[in-house]
C-alpha cells in the first residue's frame, strides 16, 4: 500500500472545444448577489472558468465565465433558473453560449495610468485609439482615484511598453493629460525603495532661492538656478557662484528658512503609504543638508543627503564643505541608498524634475519625472504633471481608496 500524500489533482483549464457559457449579471448592487447567483450555478454541476465585477454609482455587473452542464438538456434549465433568480433578485441576466476559454492575451503586457483633471471623453477616445494604433489591445480599465485627480489605469497587451509611451506621450502633452506607461510584472509591487530630488518635487521651493531672498540676491541667484535646471550650466560651478552670494548670513537664518518651506502637496501621503507598504524612503539634494536634515526628520525617512553650506563664526562662509550632490552624484547616493536598504537597483524608484536628476532617473528600476523640464520628462521613464506628489503611488497600482482605508484603520485626517 503506497502510504504517500496525495496531491488534489491540479486545476486545468477547459480544453479549446468545451462548451461554455457566460453569464452575466447586471442590475442595482446589493449584498448577496454573487452568493446567490453561484448557489444557483451550483445545482448544475458547473466549474468557474473566469469571473469579474464591476460596481458603478451603484450599478453592478456580473460576469460569470463556467463551463455548460454536461448532462443533457441541462443547458436550457440552467437559462431558465438563472433568470428566474434574476427576475427574483430584481436584477437582468444575459446568458451567451461559447467555446473554451477567453482568449490569450498578447505578449508584451503593460499598466497605462491615466491622469485627468478633469479627464474627458474626447481624452480617453484619443488615448485608447491610439493604442489600437500601436498594436495594443486593452484587456481591462480600472479607477485608481476620482480627486484630487481622476486616474485610470487600462491593462494592455500586444504592446511594448516603449511603443506605447511613444505613441502616447505626444497625444498627452497635447491634451494637458498625463499618461504613465509601466511594463506589467511582479516588479511592479516589488520596488521597495524610492529615492526623491527635493528642491521642486518634495517641496515647493527652491531652498537656494530662499536663502538668497535673506542675502538680497535673489534674482540673481534665480537666474543662475534656471540656467543648471535647463542643463545650459554646469551644476557645480553654479553651485559654487550661487552659494557665494550667501557669504555672510547669520546661521540663524537656517531656521527662517525652514520655516519657510513648503512640502509639495501629497508628500506626506506618499511618504506615509510608502512606509506602510515596507518601502525605504530617501531624499538627495542639490540643496544644503540644514534643510534635508529637517525634513528627514519631520517626514520619517531613512535616508537624506545634500550638500552642506559652511559655518564660521556663526555666519556662511559662501562654501560648500564635502563631496558636491550634483548629476552624478544623485545617482551614486541612490546605488549607495540601495545598497544599504538590501535592495536592487531594478526594484528602486527616482523621482525628480531637473536635468541634474536625470542620472538618478535613468539608473532607477523605475524614473518618474515630476512636473519636470521637457528634457527630463523625455529621457524618463515616465512623466506626472500634476502639482500632486501622491500620484506616484498610482504608477505602482496603488488606489486612493487603499490609501483613505489605511489612513481610517490608522486614526489620519486625509487632507
Amino acid at each position: 500500500m503506497n502510504d504517500a500524500p496525495q496531491s488534489s489533482p491540479a486545476a486545468e483549464v477547459p480544453p479549446a472545444g468545451t462548451p461554455t457559457l457566460l453569464v452575466k449579471i447586471f442590475g442595482k448592487d446589493r449584498p448577496g448577489i454573487t452568493a446567490g447567483l453561484f448557489h444557483t450555478l451550483a445545482g448544475f454541476g458547473v466549474d468557474v472558468v473566469d469571473i469579474e465585477q464591476v460596481v458603478t454609482r451603484g450599478r453592478m455587473v456580473l460576469c460569470a465565465l463556467v463551463t455548460a452542464p454536461a448532462a443533457r438538456g441541462a443547458e436550457g434549465e440552467l437559462r431558465a433558473t438563472v433568470h428566474s433568480w434574476a427576475e427574483a433578485s430584481r436584477m437582468q441576466a444575459e446568458i451567451i453560449s461559447g467555446i473554451g476559454d477567453n482568449r490569450p492575451r498578447g505578449e508584451g503586457r503593460s499598466h497605462v495610468t491615466v491622469l485627468g483633471s478633469p479627464l474627458t471623453a474626447e481624452d480617453t477616445a484619443a488615448i485608447t485609439a491610439l493604442i489600437t494604433g500601436a498594436g495594443g489591445n486593452i484587456d481591462r480599465i480600472f479607477r485608481l482615484a476620482k480627486y484630487p485627480v481622476t486616474a485610470v489605469e487600462f491593462a494592455v497587451s500586444g504592446a511594448s511598453a516603449g511603443a506605447l509611451r511613444s505613441a502616447l506621450s505626444p497625444e498627452a502633452a497635447v491634451r494637458g493629460v498625463d499618461v504613465a506607461v509601466v511594463q506589467a510584472g511582479l516588479q511592479r509591487r516589488a520596488q521597495r525603495l524610492i529615492v526623491m530630488d527635493v528642491d521642486s518635487t518634495v517641496i515647493q521651493d527652491e531652498v537656494i532661492e530662499l536663502f538668497a531672498a535673506h542675502a538680497g540676491c535673489e534674482a540673481e541667484v534665480a537666474e543662475v538656478t534656471a540656467a543648471a535646471m535647463r542643463g545650459e550650466l554646469d551644476f557645480e560651478q553654479s553651485l559654487h557662484a550661487r552659494v557665494a552670494l550667501l557669504a555672510g548670513l547669520d546661521v540663524s537664518v537656517v531656521e527662517k528658512v525652514r520655516s519657510q518651506v513648503r512640502l509639495t502637496p501629497g508628500a506626506r501621503t506618499l511618504v506615509r503609504t510608502l512606509k506602510r507598504l515596507g518601502y525605504q524612503v530617501g531624499i538627495v539634494s542639490g540643496g544644503f543638508t540644514q534643510v534635508t536634515d529637517d525634513l528627514k526628520e519631520r517626514l520619517g525617512l531613512d535616508f537624506a543627503a545634500a550638500n552642506t553650506l559652511e559655518v564660521v563664526d556663526g555666519r556662511l562662509t559662501g562654501r560648500v564643505t564635502g563631496p558636491i550632490v550634483d548629476r552624478a552624484g544623485k545617482a551614486r547616493l541612490l546605488r549607495s541608498f540601495a545598497e544599504q536598504a538590501g535592495v536592487p537597483l531594478s526594484q528602486t524608484v527616482a523621482v525628480g524634475d531637473g536635468a541634474n536628476d536625470l542620472d538618478m532617473l535613468n539608473a532607477a528600476g523605475l524614473g518618474v519625472a515630476f512636473n519636470a523640464k521637457p528634457v527630463v520628462r523625455e529621457a524618463a521613464d515616465t512623466a506626472v504633471n500634476v502639482p500632486f506628489l501622491d500620484t506616484v503611488l498610482y504608477l505602482l497600482g496603488i488606489t486612493r481608496e487603499e490609501i483613505e482605508a489605511a489612513d481610517e484603520l490608522d486614526g489620519v485626517v486625509t487632507g
